[in-house]
């Protein structure tokens, strides 16, 4: 847990003059999007006629106990307590919980590999989750405009696809000028629930019972084992509780500590009983009860008001897809892709067009063919809660490995955390056939993706590894007839430091020349957010004025390549004029043949991402008037 106190220690140096209560405003207005637009579907959804239930008296307190408990034991004591103790040099999400779980094992054995298939599948279900959200937030706060005038409904699915395609489309100019008003209209936002709630409260005070979980388990015995389905609808109200830990790294534990403990999770619990005392009031109410316990001279502010929430909550889902894809790239789980910098301040606003577009593709499709929040709210859930179900399952191993201390109290907890997981997983699978299936797929298929990816890779290091000569028989070789040598400094970037790079090679044999110095250069990614600086530059000569450079760069950094060589001076190794070096990078042609390794499908699946992806060099921040490429052709 040393590591645990570092990084906080870290962030708050890296945070002190904007302040507590700064972060704690930035926190609210990015991290609590998600779990903070909930209300506006969850009650409606619960007594859809999907779950045949009845808008009485017991039934309401029931499920009012239900979300309470919910968002008590699964955000408030899971997320925000424990699960964010967990941080792996300060950053949170599935991605750094797998890479701190993985290291609990030795490198290359079945635990790690298994703890990684885990992580990718969970990461994979993230990806379901990030297109779900934008189109059932958005279009929720839309329907608004029926309850101020049925004769819109016809409207309700345009003006959703509209405001949808404007929020990707501006995705290219970056997030720091809207990010500004973030904090506050969220911060708005989460006091019109509060206020909104204790206003339909004072109608019915006897809503507040609801707080005895006497009332969820009279719930499940009235119902029977039929009770366990409606989790389906009370999951809506802890989506976005994986979030609060995946964007942990931004703001620290502490603001979004005292963010949720104070004035968020007051807020959500005061609104949601406030519908709930509208509904005990007036049981016809449940057709809207957001909308319809508001005021009507306000209805059409809080439309506006609520269509911005959720268009913030989409911001904050889709920068977090943008920081999920970095990862997973650097990790070497997906191809590379075009990154672009949105902001010269902060290096973590980032904007991927393939992500990008795709995600806008799905939502936009999503809204079209589900038509509605209610329908959408069937599809909703079972990937948020089978995420929640690794976690806990990774925290499980985090906590029994690196927190003696804890781990006492910790891990008996992950026993009923695992049974309320699996319960949340089992209700939402009931709704596999009514659009449950659209998450599942796509996971299914964002994980074949990646491991196709991973597997694909290693394979083609290894016909490399096999083809190639080794570097310490290759040199004393060459250096018995040496070719020419000419001015400058040639660098040849290599997965492998043992084997000469094919672009080495080729240079001898069709150019005949050398140059004065070569650089073998290898960019490995560690497992942690941020490379240290002692370990960042490793320079080994091997003579004749051949060198090994080993770059390091955490799963969180941008890699620049050319940045970090410059810097070698500083540590005693050699120099690198930028104007007197050039880079040398061989471009492999995948080929599939029909041999021990992946099904010719995958081979030829993984040859097709391989032609498509973006080059190293790019990636590396190579620049291209620097930069010769040489081609090789290599069977997997």
């Amino acid at each position: 847990m040393a590591n645990t106190a570092t990084a906080s220690a870290n962030g708050a140096q890296g945070h002190g003059q904007i302040g507590l209560f700064g972060l704690i405003v930035g926190a609210i207005g990015v991290v609590f999007g998600d779990i903070g637009t909930s209300p506006l579907y969850t009650l409606k959804e619960a007594f859809s006629p999907h779950y045949g239930l009845t808008a009485d008296h017991d039934t309401v307190l029931g499920i009012l106990s239900l979300v309470f408990w919910a968002l008590m034991l699964v955000v408030t004591l899971k997320y925000v307590t424990i699960i964010m103790r967990a941080d792996n040099e300060g950053e949170g999400g599935i991605m750094a919980l797998m890479a701190l779980a993985e290291r609990t094992f030795a490198k290359g054995s079945r635990s790690a590999y298994l703890v990684g298939i885990v992580g990718i599948f969970g990461a994979s279900l993230f990806f379901g989750d990030g297109v779900i959200t934008p189109a059932i937030s958005v279009l929720s706060a839309v329907e608004g405009l029926e309850v101020v005038a049925p004769e819109l409904h016809d409207w309700i699915v345009p003006v959703t696809v509209a405001v949808l395609a404007a929020l990707f489309m501006t995705q290219r100019y970056g997030t720091a000028k809207v990010g500004k008003v973030f904090g506050p209209v969220t911060s708005l936002w989460f006091l019109s629930l509060a206020a909104l709630g204790v206003l339909n409260i004072l109608h019915e005070p006897e809503v507040l019972e609801a707080v005895n979980p006497w009332w969820a388990v009279r719930f499940f015995a009235e119902h029977s084992w039929h009770g366990i389905f409606i989790l389906g609808a009370v999951v809506l109200a802890v989506t976005g509780g994986e979030a609060i830990y995946t964007d942990m790294g931004h703001f620290g534990a502490r603001p979004i500590r005292w963010a949720w403990y104070f004035f968020v999770l007051p807020s959500l619990m005061l609104n949601y009983l406030g519908q709930g005392a509208l509904v005990l009031e007036d049981p016809a109410a449940i057709r809207n009860p957001f909308y319809i316990g508001v005021p009507e001279w306000g209805r059409i502010p809080m439309i506006v008001l609520a269509t911005a929430a959720t268009v913030i909550a989409s911001q904050a889902v889709i920068t977090g897809a943008y920081s999920v894809a970095r990862q997973a790239m650097q990790l070497g789980y997906i191809p590379r892709m075009q990154i672009r910098h949105t902001s010269e301040a902060t290096i973590g606003q980032i904007y991927i067009p393939a992500i990008n577009w795709a995600m806008m593709v799905v939502v936009i499709l999503l809204v079209l063919g589900f038509g509605s929040s209610s329908a959408l709210a069937t599809a909703y859930g079972i990937s948020v809660s089978a995420t929640m179900l690794i976690d806990t399952l990774l925290l499980a191993i985090v906590a029994r490995a690196l927190w003696p201390r804890w781990r006492v109290w910790v891990l008996p907890l992950c026993v009923p955390f695992l049974f309320i997981d699996a319960a949340f997983v089992t209700a939402n699978g009931a709704k596999i056939l009514q659009g449950g299936w659209f998450p599942v797929v796509l996971g299914i298929v964002l994980f074949t993706l990646l491991r196709t990816w991973r597997r694909g890779r290693l394979l083609l290091q290894e016909e490399i590894r096999k083809e190639g000569i080794q570097l310490d028989t290759f040199l004393p070789g060459l250096m018995l007839a040496p070719p020419v040598r000419v001015p400058g400094t040639a660098v040849f970037l290599t997965a492998d430091k043992t084997v000469v790079p094919h672009a080495l090679l080729h240079n001898l044999k069709h150019n005949k020349v050398l140059h004065e110095r070569n650089v073998l250069l290898t960019v490995e990614t560690l497992n942690v957010p941020y490379a240290p600086q002692d370990k960042r530059l490793k320079i080994e000569s091997i003579g004749e004025n051949f060198y090994r450079v080993l770059v390091r760069f955490g799963f969180m950094e941008t890699p620049d390549v050319p940045l970090a060589l410059m810097r070698s001076c500083d540590q005693g190794g050699i120099h690198f004029d930028p104007m007197d070096t050039t880079y040398f990078a061989s471009r492999e042609t995948v080929v599939p043949a029909r041999r021990k390794g992946m099904p010719i499908w995958r081979d030829r699946l993984f040859a097709f991402m391989h032609r498509n992806a973006a080059p190293a060099t790019g990636f590396f921040r190579i620049p291209g008037n620097r930069l010769v490429e040489l081609g090789a052709q290599v069977e997997i």
